[in-house]
């Protein structure tokens, strides 16, 4: 279909009924002198009748809007189904004497997680070696509206399987252990977990539980077979930590992780001693961050003691002493150590260069160095599922906003790269119609802050850019400058915004939407200081960095703001919703997935899971500085009286991360102080949480409602 669209044929709706209405019941939440009166903090008590039964409505209100837009819905759904290959496989990993793989079939909405065994003294992938499943999902799933797999870990001898089920949406999951060797599930039920793992006695498993609040607080020991309690190995008092748990990949320590937002401290436990207690590798010092590998008698350090994007070093294992660590890669100020991948005579390290993940390659044994090289100016790469230690194979995946996900595996020694597979997508896709792009904006104080595109080349406008969107027509589609286009952003806790392929995506493309990222600080796009440079003091950063992005886009003739759509999810929900209430004029609609909006609210509480470990990130408004700039943006706080874009917010009643209310409270109230007739939507899925549905058809079928509401917006709904 055609990019551009004439104001005088969109289609026309009937008028829609009116939206729920929430009762105003006013509660004095006032603070630091300031008078807040919050007229719907009362849907906060999931135990009041009245909140699921809102909740309901907000969904019928939904539905009947959505309704004349059925058969787009659908197609859009299709489409998105029929690029799916859905009998595939992923490219099996070696761990030991298996191969390990994930399938999917056809009409399935789960993965069934499968293996086969090594062939011969070079343990070889064999294709026509039995498999065994380990666990079928989809026959799990049976009966129940959720499932997801948490925790995965084979012990070390292939026999026993432990394996973690969330079947609420809320990250509750519950720690279970497979015999292979007979099928049988033990009885052995763990509820309120978070991660395993396999001593090397594969008798011996480790877990973490959570408090209250879903925090990985402690670390336990339990013997299969012995009839003995399991055992309390650490307890981290320190709310603001939580604990990760993982093994080194020589399998030669059990590694607890224990991290705050801005401080890191790891301990380790000897995985050849089933008695063994965790002991520190370097204490922990405020604003000091480390992760570890090991080889040879020494850990390998990830550390930013000497500056913020981290330098690589290794110590003595048996007295880790950073003042005698010797230096294998120093700490440069333009480029972000990501990730190093320790093998038994190689070492891959992940550097972020000017916003580019590259992939660096040392030979330990003569320390020769070379890069691994990639050709387009956008896009990710990055190492995953090397278990093995003592190899020369390094698998990575490479995608782009154009290039599907492709699984490479790189031999260390002779740099040959082989291609194991390319993510298929059906319906005769060709990455040569679209094309990727990188810009630049200028932000409010001259920093330059990236931004990533994807469109249909043969859709791509060139010329009269200074057309009216009045005065023209489908048919002038190619002659038109601003298209539709969707900016999409997240900018929060140094996680970088990937350039990565979506088969979905072409659905919009096809139709002459363009789509964009926006690099905003308070991401780690560009290293750990653009993190820093968008968080507590700084987060307005973020906010003016993504209106920056948008007025560029604009500015060079990419898209008009009757044509702009924004887009993001959770700490993304609030940069959009935070723009919008600065520059509501800016944008057509606004798409929020789980959306964080209510701030000053959520960080009050600190029974809540996240509060009190994003203190370092949002600040905390009990201190009245903090509470000061947290006022200035929080979107629920500054929803004021005018008019907005049309809006469609989706959230999941089980979710434990940004609670369900935020959404539902945000939009009872902007109704009460728009002056527009835009739409303000809430899709609530009852059955989920944060991630949303979990098979990959409902998922499908969700990400058609906002597909359909974007179009509808751009007046592209036919």
């Amino acid at each position: 279909m055609a990019a551009g669209y004439s104001a005088r044929h969109k289609p026309r709706r009937p008028a829609a009924p009116a939206a729920p209405v929430a009762p105003r019941e006013p509660r004095d939440v006032s603070l630091h002198g300031e008078r807040r009166i919050d007229d719907y903090f009362w849907l906060r008590d999931r135990d009041d009748p009245r909140v699921l039964r809102h909740l309901k409505a907000e969904n019928k209100h939904t539905a009947v809007w959505f309704a004349p837009h059925a058969a787009l819905r659908k197609q859009l759904y299709e489409e998105m189904l029929a690029r799916i290959q859905q009998d595939d496989e992923d490219v099996p990993c070696r761990d030991g004497r298996w191969w390990y793989s994930s399938r999917t079939l056809a009409g399935r909405q789960y993965p069934v997680e499968i293996r086969r065994a090594a062939a011969g003294p070079e343990r070889r992938f064999d294709a026509h070696a039995a498999d065994e499943v380990l666990l079928d999902l989809n026959e799990m799933a049976e009966g129940k509206a959720y499932l997801e797999l948490g925790s995965f870990d084979v012990s070390p001898d292939g026999r026993w399987l432990a394996f973690s089920l969330d079947e609420t949406g809320g990250l509750d999951y519950t720690l279970h252990v497979k015999d292979l060797a007979s099928g049988a599930v033990l009885p052995l039920a763990i509820p309120g977990t978070e991660g395993a793992v396999w001593g090397n006695d594969n008798r011996t498993l480790y877990y973490l539980t959570v408090d209250e609040a879903r925090r990985a607080h402690r670390l336990w020991r339990h013997v299969i077979g012995s009839g003995r309690p399991d055992r309390l190995l650490f307890e981290e008092a320190d709310e603001a930590f939580s604990l990760g748990l993982g093994k080194t990949r020589d399998h030669r320590y059990v590694v607890l992780q224990i991290d705050s937002a801005d401080t890191s401290e790891v301990r380790v436990l000897d995985a050849d001693r089933p008695l063994a207690r965790p002991r520190v590798v370097l204490q922990r010092r405020s604003g000091i961050e480390y992760s570890i590998d090991h080889r040879e008698g020494r850990f390998y350090l990830l550390v930013n003691d000497t500056g913020r994007n981290n330098r690589l070093a290794s110590v003595d294992a048996r007295r880790p002493k950073l003042a005698r660590a010797t230096e294998l890669i120093a700490h440069r100020g333009d480029v972000m150590l990501e990730e190093a991948d320790v093998f038994a005579r190689h070492l891959v390290v992940t550097e972020r260069i000017k916003g580019s993940l590259q992939l660096r390659v040392r030979d330990l044994l003569s320390g020769e160095e070379h890069r691994v090289a990639f050709d387009e100016p956008v896009y990710s790469a990055s190492g995953f599922d090397n278990a093995e230690f003592d190899t020369t194979q390094f698998r990575f995946e490479y995608t782009s906003l154009v290039t599907p996900a492709a699984v490479y595996d790189y031999d260390l020694a002779t740099q040959e790269r082989v291609l194991r597979k390319r993510e298929p997508v059906l319906g005769g896709f060709d990455a040569s119609l679209y094309a990727s792009e990188r810009l630049d904006a200028t932000a409010q104080d001259g920093t330059k802050v990236p931004i990533s595109l994807v469109y249909r080349r043969d859709l791509r406008a060139n010329a009269g850019a200074n057309t009216k969107a009045d005065e023209r027509t489908l048919e002038q589609t190619n002659e038109a400058g601003p298209q539709p286009l969707l900016l999409y952003g997240y900018g929060s806790y140094g996680i970088p915004s990937e350039p990565e392929f979506s088969s979905a995506r072409l659905s919009l493309l096809d139709r002459g939407v363009v789509f964009a990222i926006a690099h905003v600080r308070g991401g780690g796009d560009l290293g750990r200081t653009w993190h820093d440079a968008g968080k507590m003091a700084e987060k307005h950063r973020s906010f003016s960095d993504f209106i920056a992005c948008a007025e560029a886009l604009i500015e060079q003739g990419w898209t008009e703001p009757s044509r702009l759509i924004i887009q993001g999810g959770s700490a993304g929900g609030l940069l959009v919703a935070a723009a919008v209430n600065q520059r509501p004029e800016l944008f057509k609609a606004m798409v929020a997935e789980v959306p964080f909006v209510d701030v000053i609210n959520t960080m009050l509480d600190e029974s809540l899971p996240l509060t009190v470990g994003e203190f370092l990130e949002w600040g905390n408004p009990k201190i009245a500085a903090q509470y000061g700039w947290l006022r200035a943006w929080s979107p629920y706080d500054n929803l004021q009286r005018g008019a907005y874009p049309a809006m469609l917010l989706e959230t999941g009643l089980n979710d434990s991360q940004v609670q369900y209310w935020e959404p539902v409270k945000y939009a009872a109230r902007l109704r009460t102080l728009k002056t527009d007739h835009n739409p303000v939507l809430l899709q609530i899925n009852l059955d989920a949480g944060h991630g949303g549905a979990s098979g990959r058809f409902d998922a499908l079928w969700e990400l058609s409602l906002s597909s359909t509401f974007m179009l509808d917006q751009w007046g592209l709904a036919r």
